[in-house]
């Protein structure tokens, strides 16, 4: 097929490489401008940029596609259908009702639960047992239109956003390649029950309350590696969590209960949390027998409980 394809980060790219090595001739590739990232902040293509320069795709990032000269661009390509992923701008009705087959957008949920920005960490945090991809007709409404295609994964309990990330990714590569070669397809409504919403990830959220339980906390730290990390504070310091597991233990919430070479204990509003990979403000990610080296903890010592 001819189609446009639209989208920025790592788990749209991996869609785009697998439609181009399906046959599809992807004729404009829709992306974010470029953005400064890393230390000297220089400006950086996005993922999808990167596998469409390398496939000699031509690449177009406006910043919005409300103007008449980015449809018209849009609407000179005659595509067949435009394949959208984690791309970042809002499609008007007019961009939206251009290709013969329309729009169809790969999403990382099991729609109608988590429409919105960041499916993989509220799945997560809300601790579901499976999550999945659906590949949906777009329409105006966020994550509102009628499903094509779906496939599910279950979540295991060791499953952080990057590893859930990097399976749905590969799953929505492969339903978006089998939808494209049976358009057009039967559309299946979203049920009106069962919706729920995953809003965007605020860094603000990443900070651990200990008063909660460890088994939520574990689902913290999973949900928020790899960004924006999961906070603790210790003496008015950030420390960042990326590894723990619940095990049974109490004391005062945030307490150290136990330390040795392989862990930390902490006490938590029910429960304990071993934590076994701590990093700095401005350091790296450490074991814990490395982390101690620098930043010796004892028992009793008591992690601080946020406002």
């Amino acid at each position: 097929m001819k189609l446009i394809f639209a989208g920025t980060p790592e788990f749209a790219s991996q869609a785009l490489s697998a439609i181009v090595a399906a046959g599809h001739q992807v004729a404009l590739v829709l992306t974010q401008p470029d953005r400064p990232a890393g230390r000297g902040m220089a400006l950086q293509p996005s993922a999808v940029k990167n596998v469409a320069l390398a496939h000699g795709i031509e690449v177009f990032q406006p910043l919005t596609l409300k103007d008449a000269e980015a449809q018209a661009k849009i609407a000179a390509v005659g595509a067949e259908v435009m394949v959208v992923a984690a791309y970042g701008l809002i499609l008007p009705q007019a961009v939206l009702d251009m290709p013969r087959f329309g729009c169809i957008n790969i999403h990382g949920s099991l729609l109608p639960r988590w429409r919105g920005a960041a499916p993989i960490q509220r799945a997560l945090l809300a601790g579901d047992a499976e999550t999945g991809v659906c590949i949906m007709q777009m329409e105006a409404g966020l994550d509102t239109g009628p499903v094509l295609l779906r496939g599910a994964l279950p979540i295991a309990a060791t499953d952080t956003t990057a590893s859930l990330h990097d399976r749905l990714a590969e799953l929505g590569a492969r339903l978006c390649v089998e939808a494209l070669g049976q358009l057009p397809l039967p559309a299946e409504p979203q049920p009106g029950e069962g919706v729920t919403y995953a809003h965007k990830i605020e860094k603000a959220e990443a900070v651990i309350d200990w008063t909660k339980s460890a088994a939520e906390l574990d689902r913290h730290i999973r949900a928020f590696n790899p960004f924006p990390g999961a906070q603790a504070l210790f003496g008015g310091q950030t420390v960042k969590l990326w590894q723990a597991t619940p095990v049974a233990g109490s004391g005062p919430v945030g307490s150290v209960l136990a330390v040795d070479k392989k862990r930390i204990v902490i006490a938590c509003g029910e429960g304990a949390l071993a934590v076994s990979e701590l990093q700095k403000a401005g350091g790296k990610r450490l074991p814990v027998q490395q982390f101690l080296a620098g930043h010796p903890l004892k028992v009793g010592d008591r992690f601080d409980i946020p406002a």
